[in-house]
């Protein structure tokens, strides 16, 4: 956690010595920050789906613990998508928000994996069962919003800008994504062993009042 942290405070100084876009200028930074975070949105969905899937099949409390904590980064990561999305989009298309299709299955996604953590929280006893069958959901629906801009006409640019990015700028990107990358195993990592403790805690809780 603390490599992580090291490493995105060197960022917006690594941001720094990469070239503007000519008709964005200082805003086209936000590229350096909003793309890194929708690739551990992504992943993070990816995570979660597949470790609801191990607990639906072996019931292992370990599988559910990683599959809260990934979906709660899903959340996380993606809010900081929606919100970095409408302050570069109101500068290179001039909207906040066009209903085009990466934008809404973003959306729809991270509304997904909201839904998840709602479940678990008020769902009562057993809704981490039905929690897993909406993590695979979200898991199922993350393809989409990757290939939606090759599938559809969007605003979006498609999946090959950033193998043909040049240097100057792909360096910087890859930079803030291995700090985004160390930072979100950091926080996975953290938000297991609470999940783990807080089981171990709610075992006691019930052996004491046996």
């Amino acid at each position: 956690m603390a490599f992580a942290l090291v490493m995105l405070v060197g960022a917006p100084f690594v941001v720094a010595q990469a070239p503007a876009e000519a008709s964005m200028g200082l805003v086209s930074k936000i590229f350096y920050f909003h793309v890194p975070a929708a690739m551990l949105t992504l992943s993070s969905s990816f995570v979660c789906g597949l470790a609801s899937l191990a607990y639906l099949a072996r019931r292992r409390p370990g599988a559910d613990h990683v599959a809260l904590a990934a979906a709660e980064l899903v959340v996380v990561f993606g809010l900081v998508v929606l919100v970095t999305g409408p302050l570069w989009a109101r500068k290179a298309w001039g909207v906040w928000w066009v209903w085009e299709a990466r934008l809404v299955m973003t959306l729809v996604m991270w509304m997904i994996f909201v839904a998840y953590l709602m479940l678990r929280r008020f769902g009562g006893p057993g809704a981490e069962v039905l929690a897993a069958a909406v993590g695979l959901f979200g898991m199922a629906v993350s393809p989409f919003v990757y290939w939606s801009v090759n599938l559809w006409r969007t605003m979006h640019p498609t999946t090959s800008v950033l193998p043909s990015l040049p240097s100057s700028m792909a360096l910087p990107l890859w930079y803030c994504v291995a700090a985004f990358v160390c930072l979100y195993v950091g926080l996975l990592l953290t938000r297991v062993r609470v999940a783990r403790g807080q089981a171990a805690l709610e075992r006691a809780y019930l052996a004491l009042e046996d």
